[in-house]
C-alpha cells in the first residue's frame, strides 16, 4: 500500500488502541484501519488482533508498534536471529516465507495493474533458501573509548547506533562462521580505534575480507591479520582509502554462472543471492528466446551478469554500462571465456543509445537491469529500436511501473511477470517483466 507523506503530526501521548490487522505490506508492517485511515504496525501480521502503541500520525496514515498480541497468526514464526527487531538488516523474520512472498507479489501486482489499467497477475515467484543466502556483507566498526572496546555489527533501523553481533543467519555459513573470530582479531589490533568497516564476500574459490583502515597499520597488526587469514583460510585485502585495494594474500576471487568462470574485484557489484541470481539469469534468457541469429542489447549490464551467458546463445551481444571498472571487468571475462561475439561499452545511458556507432545494425532483443532510479532516460530509445522482446529486471516496482508506460504506449504487451525473492526477511522487492511486440 502506498504511503503518502505530508507534514508530520507527532503523537504527543503514547495512545494505545486495539485493532485487527488486515494485510502485510512489502516492508513487513501489518496494515489495519483506524479512524478512516491506514495504520502501519511493526511486528503485526494479518489476522492478528493486537494492542498498538501509536508512534506517529499523519494526514492520511498513522504508524504504530505492536505492544501486545491478543490473537496470534498461524503464519507467525520464531525468528532465527537473536538480534531480530533490533538489527536493521531484516524486518520480516517473524513472518513465514510464504506470507512474505505473498505480500510482495500482491504489492507488485497492484502497482503494475494501476499503471497498465488492467489486472496484472504474477506468473511465478523465483526463490531460494530463506537463510544462509547472502554472499556479501558489510559490517560496521565502532570503537567505544570509555570501554576501550571495538564493536562490530549492523546498524539499528533508522539509527546510527550499532547492534553488536556474533552471528548472522542470513549470511552464507562460511561467512557467518567468520564473524566471532574476526571480531576477536580486530579487537586485538593496535589500530582498533581507527578502523572503518569490514566487508565479507563469499567467492566460489573461498571467502575474502576487505578491511577499511583509517591509518597505516603497524607491522604487528599486519602480522595478526595475516595470521588470521591463514588460520581461517580467508583471502585478505586492505583498503587504506576508498580507491586503493591491496591484496595481502589469497587468490583473485571468481564465481561461476551458466557454465562460465567469472573473475571479479572484491569491490565489484555481484548479486548477493547466488541461487536466485542463477535462476533469474536462466529465466531471463528463456523469456528472450535467444536464437543463433539474434542481436541482444543489455543495458545497465554491470560486469555482464546477463551479457556473458547470453553470448553463448546469440549471434551478437552488446553490454552497455555507466561504470568504467565494470566494463573493463566484463570485457576481461568475455576474453577469458572466449566469447568473441560479446562487446562491452562504457556509455552514459541518459544519452541516445540508438545513435551510438555500435547500434547501427540494430537489435531485435533488449534486456535492462537498472538501479532503483529506473531507466526513464533510455525507455524512449528502446522503443525506437523496436525490438521483438524486452526483459526488464527491476529492484523498484514504482520505477518499473513508470517505465513500463513507455513500452505499453509503443504497442508492447506485458507478457510475463516474476517476483524475485532475492532478499528474504527484508522489504526489498525485486521483479522481472517480459514485454513483446507482434
Amino acid at each position: 500500500m502506498a504511503q503518502f507523506y505530508s507534514a508530520k503530526r507527532r503523537v504527543t501521548t503514547r495512545q494505545r488502541i486495539t485493532v485487527t490487522v488486515d494485510d502485510l505490506d512489502p516492508f513487513g508492517q501489518g496494515v489495519a484501519r483506524h479512524q478512516g485511515k491506514a495504520l502501519f504496525i511493526s511486528g503485526a501480521l494479518p489476522g492478528e488482533e493486537v494492542e498498538v502503541t501509536l508512534l506517529e500520525e499523519k494526514r492520511q496514515y498513522a504508524r504504530g508498534k505492536a505492544s501486545k498480541l491478543i490473537t496470534r497468526s498461524p503464519q507467525r514464526v520464531t525468528p532465527r536471529c537473536p538480534y531480530f527487531s533490533r538489527c536493521g538488516g531484516c524486518q520480516q523474520q517473524h513472518a513465514s516465507v510464504a506470507l512474505q512472498q505473498e505480500s510482495k507479489a500482491r504489492a507488485l501486482s497492484r502497482q503494475l495493474s494501476q499503471e497498465a489499467g488492467r489486472d496484472i497477475a504474477i506468473d511465478e515467484i523465483i526463490s531460494g533458501s530463506e537463510y544462509g543466502y547472502r554472499r556479501r556483507a558489510r559490517l560496521s566498526l565502532n570503537y567505544l573509548p570509555k570501554e576501550k572496546r571495538l564493536q562490530m555489527g549492523f546498524r539499528q533501523a533508522a539509527s546510527a547506533e550499532l547492534v553488536e553481533i556474533t552471528e548472522c543467519p542470513v549470511l552464507m555459513p562460511e561467512l557467518n562462521a567468520l564473524i566471532a573470530p574476526l571480531s576477536q582479531c580486530l579487537r586485538s589490533l593496535q589500530a582498533a580505534r581507527r578502523l572503518g568497516h569490514i566487508e565479507l564476500v563469499q567467492a566460489d574459490n573461498g571467502p575474502l575480507m576487505i578491511l577499511r583502515h583509517l591509518e597505516q597499520l603497524s607491522a604487528a597488526d599486519r602480522q595478526k591479520l595475516e595470521q588470521f587469514s591463514h588460520t581461517e583460510q580467508v583471502s585478505l585485502f586492505l583498503a587504506p582509502d576508498s580507491e586503493t585495494l591491496e591484496q595481502v594474500n589469497g587468490e583473485p576471487p571468481v564465481y561461476h554462472s551458466q557454465g562460465l568462470r567469472l573473475s571479479f574485484s572484491p569491490r565489484d557489484f555481484i548479486q548477493v543471492n547466488d541461487a536466485v541470481n542463477q535462476q533469474m539469469v536462466s529465466r531471463a534468457l528463456a523469456w528472450l528466446d535467444l536464437q543463433p541469429q539474434d542481436r541482444l542489447l543489455d543495458l545497465f549490464c554491470g560486469m555482464g551478469n546477463f551479457t556473458l551467458p547470453a553470448g553463448k546463445q546469440a549471434e551478437n551481444v552488446v553490454g552497455v554500462e555507466g561504470v568504467a571498472a565494470l566494463v573493463r571487468q566484463g570485457a576481461y571475462n568475455a576474453s577469458l571465456n572466449n566469447l568473441n561475439n560479446v562487446t562491452f561499452f562504457h556509455e552514459n545511458l541518459d544519452d541516445d543509445v540508438t545513435r551510438q556507432p555500435w547500434a547501427a545494425q540494430g537489435f531485435n532483443k533488449v534486456l535492462l537491469d537498472p538501479a532503483r532510479a529506473g531507466a526513464a532516460g533510455v525507455m524512449q530509445h528502446i522503443a525506437r529500436l523496436a525490438p521483438q522482446r524486452v526483459v526488464y529486471v527491476s529492484c523498484n516496482p514504482a520505477t518499473l511501473a513508470r517505465d513500463s508506460q513507455t513500452l505499453l504506449a509503443a504497442g508492447y504487451h506485458l507478457e510475463r511477470v516474476a517476483m524475485l525473492d532475492m532478499f528474504p526477511h527484508t522489504g526489498h522487492l525485486e521483479s522481472m517483466v517480459l514485454f513483446s511486440k507482434t
